[in-house]
């Protein structure tokens, strides 16, 4: 169980870089609702990334970092005044520390209607064994 411990989320809501008064070019970006589950072989990890579609998310593995990032493709229409918004148009932005138990050739991703499911198997040294006894 030390693995999923260490899933810190790093990316949580953010604010833009000109309301600190830095460079405005700089985007903000909200920390999606997520799930993770254990299973013997890997991890199952359940990302809700509402609005957003395949070619506009990127996901990486780098030293020890999962790292997805999500941006919505979907802009009002100029004609349309919104009376109520729950969610501000802003990119998703997620990142999960782990112990490099993860096999990052192995790791599969699908994408339907918003929600993100990632498979991330263990590598072949983390996984459990069972030793018999002479």
């Amino acid at each position: 169980m030390p693995f999923l411990n260490s899933f810190l989320p790093s990316l949580s809501r953010s604010l833009s870089t000109e309301n600190r008064g830095g460079n405005s070019s700089a985007t903000s970006s909200v920390r999606p609702s997520y799930n993770v589950k254990e299973t013997d072989d890997g991890y199952q990890l359940t990302a809700y990334l509402p609005g957003v579609n395949k070619k506009d998310l990127s996901i990486t593995d780098e030293d020890g970092v999962l790292t997805i990032r999500g941006e919505r493709s979907w802009k009002q229409p100029s004609e349309w005044t919104s009376l109520y918004r729950e969610s501000r148009d802003l990119a998703y932005g997620l990142s999960l520390q782990h112990e490099n138990v993860i096999d990052a050739d192995k790791i599969t991703a699908e994408l339907v209607d918003g929600v993100l499911r990632l498979t991330l198997p263990k590598t072949e040294a983390s996984k459990p064994r069972k030793i018999a006894v002479s």
